[in-house]
């Protein structure tokens, strides 16, 4: 189980086109909030399929973490949201985060000598980090990216870490019409 967690002030577009690459892919990914229901940065308003309560650890696969404003500040504040990425990173699980969201990542230290990205400003966050400034970084178990205009990229290196390239490789061709 990937579970993708929500919190109010989401991008929109990072959430939802990384969300339909995943599940193109066929791959088990479950939305999360506090308790159903969530806004975006945008005003978009998303029914998610569980709450943090709902939760189970035994058998997460990963983690994503949609970026946006106020988004990942209210991801970083919550505790529930921690113990979750806590316990995929004590696992080795996947963990991805795009736009603003990596440095939550950083900040718990989860990115030592990992090559990571993030939306320009939040560098000083990615304490221990390669920043490299890519639109996509996967290093390991670690998946980062740069912002809303590298949502495919960021699908596609989930995919491709559960599935391979020639699996995340058929999808894009399939979203450009190739």
């Amino acid at each position: 189980m990937l579970y993708m967690i929500f919190k109010n002030g989401f991008e929109e577009t990072e959430a939802i086109a990384t969300w339909d690459f995943i599940k193109r892919a066929g791959i088990d990914i479950v939305t999360v909030s506090d308790n159903g229901e969530v806004t975006g940065t945008h005003s978009l308003t998303v029914k998610t399929d569980i709450t943090l309560d709902e939760v189970s650890f035994e058998n997460m696969e990963g983690v994503i973490l949609p970026g946006g404003q106020p988004g990942s500040d209210n991801l970083f504040k919550c505790e529930k949201t921690k113990k979750i990425i806590d316990y995929a990173f004590e696992n080795k699980l996947l963990l991805g985060a795009i736009c603003a969201a990596p440095y939550i990542l950083g900040e718990a230290g989860f990115l030592n000598g990992k090559k990571a990205t993030c939306f320009p400003g939040f560098e000083g966050h990615l304490k221990g980090a390669e920043y490299t400034a890519s639109l996509c970084e996967k290093d390991g178990n670690i998946v980062t990216a740069k912002g809303m205009g590298a949502s495919f990229d960021f699908g596609y290196a989930v995919v491709e870490y559960f599935k391979g390239s020639a699996a995340a490789l058929k999808i894009k061709e399939g979203i450009f019409a190739k």
